[in-house]
């Protein structure tokens, strides 16, 4: 009978955080990508999220990668 109120207790102590606070809830992404003419390439990725408060955060992410010459 102790086994299964253990396993119990563990599986609510793991799992009611995750419930309690929620997930984030992605409201827009998008990507957008453009290559110059020496090759190179940048990115930008924004992202706009809602937590499970109702805070909104946007979120901007800029890559350039740019070729080896030999």
């Amino acid at each position: 009978m102790k086994l299964p109120s253990l396993s119990l207790t563990l599986v609510l102590a793991i799992a009611l955080p995750a419930f309690i606070t929620g997930c984030d809830r992605t409201i827009s992404h998008s990507e957008k990508t453009s290559t110059s003419t020496d090759g190179s390439v940048k990115s930008k990725e924004t992202t706009v999220t809602e937590k499970s408060d109702g805070t909104v955060i946007k979120k901007e992410e800029t890559k350039k990668e740019t070729p080896v010459r030999p």
